[in-house]
């Protein structure tokens, strides 16, 4: 059966009572549902998402070179894909469920794609979509499919954590021993390359996933699993302070925010005791990244020069959008505009907003806003299906404790996720990078969870109708493992 198909039933006359369909029973031959959890944790698919997700994190070939040549994160994505798509056929359903936030992922590829013969280079925009925004789209198309429980949500989570806190610690060390450094040596550049080469990008990634270590460490689990959260989050904020990047910080600032905000009702010792910890640990902080800082209101200490620059990127980047308010310059294509009149020629627009304004016009920034919208609307969805039996005890999911448990915890860590990235990447172009899009689909598929674990017996509907009106009793038809 379809997901999302319904069918609606209407019945017209006076005062005539419509009842709820009768529930189905499960045929003998249908396996108990005790039994459908070890066969999804065997799923190819979601094993295939989790490998390309550690590959193209952590890019193990910019750290063994010969690893290279066997392109590894395409193929784990290949392996996934074929898997997901003969399972889907093999069930008689279509190639992919299809979600608001999925069909605003495709509009932006075709918005990227329809503007590129418009675009000052037409190679470079198609570029960005055949080198890296398919690429995004097929993912996210694997990952909304495959992710359909609350541990599955966890591992991926889990994974996430655990390769970031690797490029973190790499960029720790980095830092204490003063190598791969820029920005007149205070500032550690990432240990690999792709999305955290550079420090912006670097602490960008440390505080949007910085939220799941810290959820971790506080809500119950076993004591090993805790210390190590603990200790991933030590490292990745130590990879900001040693990144000395101002949009990372105004970006942590914001996310712990949210953070105690939503925790401090489930943990509150907790939260008192994190702030005590953090109160202790600021004189080990270095004195050049205070100084760094304060140079975001203070021009006089601004040593490099970059917020100037930052400041006239902004400038540019609108003189550009206004110039091409419709489609834009072309995906990828700021940093070649104008540049003969240009005082930071050969930049990025380092705002997302302005980067998807200049380069994709006005109908990119609305589809890119639009996915941006649907992101944060379905963090406040999930936390509203997960308050709701507490409002109403006769409808709501219908969850075992343990994986309630881990979506209340979820819930908490994307909204902070979210909080954060959305301050960082005011200061970074970041428009078709990974990170919004793995972020999207951790936001998604929470609430489509507990969608499908509403329990399918509707209510019945009301006795009686006015005379002449129509009666409809509206019955949902899920895809079972959707």
């Amino acid at each position: 059966m379809n997901l999302g198909q319904e069918r609606l039933a209407f019945t017209f006359g006076a005062r005539r009572a419509v009842s709820a369909p009768a529930p189905v029973k499960p045929s003998a031959s249908a396996a108990p549902a005790s039994t459908a959890a070890p066969t999804e944790e065997r799923d190819l698919a979601f094993t295939a998402l989790l490998a390309f997700t550690l590959l193209l994190f952590v890019r193990p070939q910019d750290l063994l070179t010969p690893l290279t040549v066997l392109h590894l994160a395409e193929l784990s994505a290949i392996v996934g894909l074929a898997a997901l798509f003969v399972g889907r056929l093999s069930r008689r359903l279509p190639l992919s469920r299809m979600t608001p936030e999925f069909a605003g992922v495709l509009a932006f590829g075709a918005v990227i794609l329809l503007t590129a013969p418009f675009s000052l280079w037409v190679g470079g925009s198609v570029g960005v979509f055949t080198d890296l925004y398919v690429k995004v789209i097929l993912v996210y198309l694997l990952a909304v499919n495959v992710i359909t429980s609350p541990r599955r949500l966890r591992r991926l989570s889990w994974l996430l954590v655990l390769a970031v806190s690797f490029i973190a610690l790499l960029a720790v060390l980095d830092y204490a021993r003063g190598v791969n450094m820029t920005g007149h040596g205070t500032r550690v550049k990432g240990s690999v390359g792709g999305i955290m080469g550079n420090p912006n990008d670097l602490a960008l990634n440390m505080v949007v996933w910085l939220p799941f270590a810290l959820t971790a460490a506080a809500f119950a689990g076993p004591a090993l699993r805790r210390l190590t959260a603990a200790g991933c989050a030590v490292v990745m904020l130590g990879a900001i302070v040693a990144s000395g990047s101002r949009g990372g910080f105004l970006g942590l600032v914001a996310m712990l925010m949210v953070l105690a905000v939503l925790m401090v009702r489930h943990r509150p010792g907790y939260v008192v005791a994190a702030a005590l910890a953090a109160l202790c640990a600021l004189p080990l902080v270095p004195g050049n990244y205070w100084h760094r800082i304060a140079s975001i209101t203070d021009d006089a200490k601004d040593d490099t020069g970059s917020r100037e620059a930052r400041q006239t990127l902004f400038r540019e980047s609108l003189q550009a959008y206004a110039e091409n308010p419709i489609i834009g310059v072309g995906a990828g294509e700021f940093k070649d505009w104008n540049n003969n009149l240009r005082e930071q020629a050969w930049h990025e627009s380092h705002n997302v907003w302005l980067q998807v304004a200049a380069e994709l016009g006005t109908v990119g920034l609305f589809v890119f806003a639009f996915v941006v919208m649907r992101a944060v609307l379905a963090v406040w969805q999930t936390r509203r299906l997960l308050r709701l039996p507490r409002r109403r005890r006769d409808v709501g999911p219908a969850l075992a404790p343990g994986d309630r448990a881990i979506l209340e915890a979820h819930s908490v860590a994307i909204a902070a996720s979210l909080a954060g990235w959305l301050v960082c990447a005011f200061f970074a172009s970041v428009a078709y990078n990974w990170t919004f899009y793995y972020l999207l689909a951790l936001a998604a598929t929470p609430r489509d969870i507990l969608r499908a674990a509403v329990p399918r017996t509707a209510p019945a509907a009301q006795a009686s109708t006015t005379p002449g009106a129509p009666a409809i009793v509206l019955v949902r038809r899920r895809e079972a493992g959707a």
